[in-house]
């Protein structure tokens, strides 16, 4: 049987409004807050969020909403997102879009119903550019990619210059013949390919790219065509750890050897690229201090709601493996 805050009004002897005071931590002496705590434990009466949201204008929760909570990368964010969350009395909702602006919408609408505090979020770029936080009734604080005009606050990684590092570092192994594979839904993947492609040009070299889904899967199968060609690159930049995977399935499928055949070089330092061949070359990201930094610009923008948008850039550690060596 369902117990009711009236039941734990009875079994204190106290008013139903004593009960709710006492549950907001409102204005309750000590005697009859112990009374209507000794009810609780006594009755085993757990209190209705979703009825108590809809009496106050937000919960003490935070909405995380990421494209693929597979990827390493987010994995890690989201664990320090929550580290911050929990030492700020708050907890935080978990969903994952696929990239996909119409599951992105259905979450931030959820985000409404559940009259959520904030929401940190990694918007696909067709989301970034007409997000409203204004409208949405909450603030947003993006992640790993931000929105054209500083529309939300936001923490990302310098991408442009972290590519940059790789096709310096191909170049220094003797490289001139170097591809780029970029997923094509993030502003992520547009700036990493900026990147790459400004770094070949300054060279005078030529920057051939493929854009694909960001999946594993249209990773592999875009590598493997683009090796098979005659004019194939002989070095590739990857632009995310689960292209880098798929671009590390093709190699082996190919049975191409790393680095002799095929110098291969990306984002993302998941603890597999270490074991995988004679290791992977990557962009470290500060995926700690990512997730991190989110949550406390979150906490100062609830102070602070009317202060200027800002946006949080990180560098990247270049680790220097095998797959890039000459």
């Amino acid at each position: 049987m369902t117990v009711s805050i009236k039941d734990v009004a009875q079994a204190a002897g106290v008013s139903v409004a004593t009960v709710s005071r006492a549950l907001a931590k409102g204005p309750v002496s000590a005697a009859l807050k112990a009374k209507v705590e000794a009810a609780i434990a006594a009755t085993g009466y757990r209190p209705n969020l979703s009825a108590r949201r809809l009496r106050s204008r937000h919960s003490d929760t935070i909405g995380l909403i990421v494209s693929d909570i597979r990827n390493p990368f987010f994995t890690a964010v989201s664990r320090a997102v929550e580290d911050v969350a929990y030492q700020a009395g708050m907890r935080v909702i978990l969903c994952n879009t696929d990239e996909n602006p119409d599951k992105e919408a259905m979450y931030l609408r959820l985000m409404q119903e559940e009259r959520v505090t904030g929401v940190i979020f990694a918007a696909t770029r067709a989301t970034a550019e007409t997000l409203d936080a204004e409208a949405l009734g909450f603030p947003v604080v993006l992640i790993d990619r931000a929105a054209p005009g500083g529309a939300a606050d936001a923490v990302v990684l310098d991408n442009a210059a972290a590519a940059g590092l790789l096709v310096s570092h191909l170049r220094e192994q003797g490289h001139s013949r170097i591809g780029g594979l970029f997923g094509n839904t993030s502003s992520t993947g547009a700036e990493r390919h900026a990147g790459f492609a400004a770094a070949l040009a300054e060279a005078g070299l030529a920057a051939p790219a493929r854009f694909v889904a960001p999946t594993a899967e249209a990773a592999q199968q875009a590598v493997s065509a683009w090796l098979a060609e005659a004019e194939a690159p002989r070095a590739l930049v990857i632009s995310n750890g689960l292209l880098l995977l798929g671009a590390m399935r093709a190699v082996r499928a190919l049975g191409l050897e790393l680095p002799r055949q095929l110098a291969l070089a990306g984002f993302d330092n998941d603890s597999w690229t270490e074991l995988a061949g004679p290791g992977l070359t990557v962009i470290e990201q500060p995926v700690d201090e990512i997730g991190r930094a989110a949550m406390a610009m979150l906490l100062e923008r609830l102070e602070q709601p009317q202060r200027s948008t800002r946006k949080v850039v990180l560098t990247g550690r270049l680790v220097v493996r095998g797959s890039s060596l000459a």
